[in-house]
């Protein structure tokens, strides 16, 4: 999904023609946050850039985003998550190698599909970063 200036542009007036306060749009590769700012009487739309952060992996190994013998998802999409805490496991042969979140954040979505091979820095789950 792409934005462009003139979709921007378009989405920007129909929020400051409601009485939302913020739009936030995501997609594959996008992601957009729209905020009302009143200034004097007059309703600005501010468009913010929003970075997320990749949780890469620390290995080559299997992609895991739960334990082989639970079905409960280590880390499902919406989920706030600490600074080393396991979102997901990288199966290397036997052992089972903990993903863990380096930065405290609210999981956006998990990038890497169940049972993938994938290699040493491959983004696994992507975070919308959160203040401490």
């Amino acid at each position: 999904m792409t934005l462009s200036a003139p979709d921007i542009a378009r989405l920007s007036a129909w929020l400051a023609e409601t009485d939302l306060a913020e739009l936030e749009l995501r997609g594959p590769g996008c992601h957009l946050r729209l905020r009302l700012r009143q200034d004097a009487g007059h309703v600005t739309p501010i468009a913010e850039p929003v970075t997320l952060h990749s949780v890469t992996s620390p290995s080559v190994g299997v992609f895991l985003p739960a334990h082989p013998l639970h079905d409960t998802l280590l880390a499902p999409a919406g989920t706030l998550v600490e600074a080393g805490q396991p979102v997901a496991l990288l199966r290397i042969g036997a052992l089972l190698l903990p993903v863990t979140a380096p930065v405290p954040g609210i999981v956006a979505e998990i990038l890497a599909t169940s049972g993938a091979t994938v290699g040493y820095g491959t983004p696994l789950v992507a975070l919308h970063p959160v203040a401490e």
